[in-house]
């Protein structure tokens, strides 16, 4: 059974549980890893919002720096790293994108991925109601402070490190077990700073510092996170981790095909599905976590989510 929840996200509510929300992704970057910059103009990025809402997407997610795996983060944890995109850079990059579409949609919701407090300040004061921080709340020591003083929708998502260390990180022994203890501890801490419960999704973190192989046990035991209470967030559209294991699934494949024209031909090399070749993958992985509780589901191709998610909903509501 999935549980119900009303999710408050400043002036009014969402109804989690009914049914899977949609959260459509809108990454405003010359350098994000599922679409390459292909949104980047304001233009084509206000035109792709409103493509999405109208696929039918209940939330758009808007981003304006990527935490692909390798990338820097200006954090207060490392505020000497390199390469990372200014809160400035990242604010002219989502504020004319936000207001384009709240003044054409004035009805959408819409958040913003962002891990630092002035972006979000300054995107809820042009019409965002979530925040979804892929730190977790631990980038920037006044995130907390500046949800909890607006009471919008908090998003908390679960992180390993920094990107320049994720392909370095070990394997924990029991990924969902440190999981979903450290995403206890950082609600706990959002409590504490003032964030209501009824404002609080959790997510786990999906590629954030984990090993290609430990994203498997996340999905597989996904139902373990409903004991913290909270709404779940799964975010597995795209990930690097679906992407080898279809690849490798598709080499074994070819290796069994037959080859008529050369009698010793070498073996397929695997090669690693690129982003936009991972929308079955997907589906696939995202279908799964629903059926163990998620309460919304953050992907990049909205149109066949939603009819994939009609179905997973039937069998949730035929339990």
């Amino acid at each position: 059974m999935r549980p119900h929840f009303q999710w408050d996200i400043g002036s009014r509510s969402l109804a989690l549980g009914e049914r899977t929300l949609v959260m459509g992704v809108l990454n405003v970057t010359p350098d994000s890893f599922s679409d390459g910059g292909l949104y980047f103009d304001p233009r084509s990025a206000i035109e792709r919002g409103l493509e999405l809402l109208d696929q039918g997407a209940d939330i758009l997610d808007i981003g304006g720096e990527s935490t692909r795996p390798g990338a820097a983060t200006a954090s207060s944890l490392a505020p000497a790293l390199a390469g990372a995109v200014s809160a400035q850079q990242e604010i002219d990059r989502v504020l004319p994108v936000i207001e384009a579409i709240k003044q054409q949609r004035p009805d959408s919701v819409l958040s913003i991925d962002t891990y630092k407090s002035t972006v979000a300040r300054y995107a809820i004061q042009a019409g965002v109601e979530i925040v979804n921080d892929v730190s977790g709340f631990t980038w920037d020591s006044v995130m907390s402070s500046t949800v909890a003083e607006r009471l919008c929708g908090a998003i908390l998502m679960h992180v390993r490190g920094l990107p320049h260390q994720w392909r370095a990180l070990p394997s924990p022994p029991d990924v969902v077990a440190l999981v979903r203890e450290e995403l206890r501890a950082r609600a706990t801490e959002a409590l504490d700073a003032g964030i209501p419960r009824r404002c609080i999704v959790i997510d786990p973190g999906f590629g954030f510092g984990k090993n290609l192989d430990d994203n498997y046990p996340l999905i597989a035991r996904f139902a373990e996170f409903q004991l913290l209470g909270f709404p779940l967030l799964a975010a597995v559209s795209r990930k690097s981790f679906l992407g080898y294991t279809a690849a490798a699934r598709l080499t074994e494949v070819a290796a069994r095909r037959p080859h008529r024209d050369t009698p010793d031909p070498a073996p397929p090399r695997p090669v690693l599905v690129p982003p936009t070749a991972r929308d079955i993958a997907s589906l696939a992985a995202t279908i799964a976590a629903v059926l163990s509780g998620a309460h919304i589901v953050r992907v990049h191709a909205v149109a066949p989510a939603i009819e994939a998610l009609a179905i997973a909903d039937a069998i949730l509501d035929a339990q």
